[in-house]
């Protein structure tokens, strides 16, 4: 089962992902988690398909942007 997800390149809360999105200075290597945020959990819970992340610096030495969309990280090949 852990392939399958893995083949059709689902994020998991704790993967390594690169970060492409809008904001150019947070380019790079992140931990995602799902959004903690209160706007974010209302709308999982709600059903609405959109889930976001919030990005945690594997070295914990930068705060990372939230509320990002799937389409704007990819997974690490580290996580193959």
């Amino acid at each position: 089962m852990d392939t399958l997800f893995r083949s059709i390149d689902l994020i998991e809360p704790g993967d390594l992902v690169l970060y492409h999105g809008s904001i150019e200075s947070s380019h790079g290597l992140w931990l995602a988690i799902p959004c903690p945020c209160v706007i974010c959990q209302a709308l999982d819970e709600f059903g609405v398909p959109d889930l976001r992340f919030a990005l945690v610096d594997p070295w914990g030495e930068l705060p990372g942007p939230f509320h990002v969309r799937r389409a704007s990280i990819t997974r690490s090949a580290a996580c193959a």
